[in-house]
């Protein structure tokens, strides 16, 4: 079976179509953005547990931070954010360019990461500021959406094609 796709030159169109499941309760659409933004908030929290539960603990998950190796297997990644939180006094994600695509019981979500920081790294008279990109990848469980892939990649310049042009 095929889903119409909605003309997407009329005004709301896309919103309409995510909004379709609306009476029988959230999207699939919005409830993984809903995983990905309990991700981010146990980050911003620092909280071993919220951070234990958003993650599938298995098959192995994945989690990949600006500019350090792949951490593989649950225990060695919560063991990886026990170490990042005794060590970030201070964090907060403003996301942008935030997208979810779902396929059946798979789904990703990727975006800009504006990250502001303290601790290590920072200036002494503030925070540290930096961009990478994101790719969450989600699985569907019986107790819902849980993180299986978190990668992110550090961005080195602003980009655009006005940069790439010179």
């Amino acid at each position: 079976m095929t889903e119409e796709q909605p003309n997407q030159d009329q005004p709301g169109a896309q919103q309409g179509a995510r909004e379709q499941s609306g009476a029988r309760g959230p999207s699939a659409e919005t409830s993984v953005l809903t995983a990905n933004t309990a991700f981010y908030n146990a980050f911003e929290a620092g909280d071993l547990d919220l951070m234990a539960a958003v993650w599938l603990p298995e098959p192995d998950p994945v989690c990949i931070h600006p500019g350090n190796a792949a951490i593989s297997g649950y225990s060695e990644m919560m063991r990886a954010w026990a170490m990042i939180f005794a060590n970030t006094p201070y964090i907060q994600f403003f996301l942008t360019d935030v997208q979810a695509r779902v396929d059946g019981d798979v789904a990703y979500v990727t975006c800009t990461e504006n990250v502001l920081s303290s601790g290590e790294g920072a200036p002494e008279e503030g925070f540290a500021g930096g961009k990478a990109l994101a790719t969450n990848v989600f699985r569907k469980t019986s107790s819902g959406w849980r993180l299986w892939i978190h990668h992110a990649s550090p961005v080195l310049s602003s980009g655009g094609r006005a940069e790439e042009a010179q």
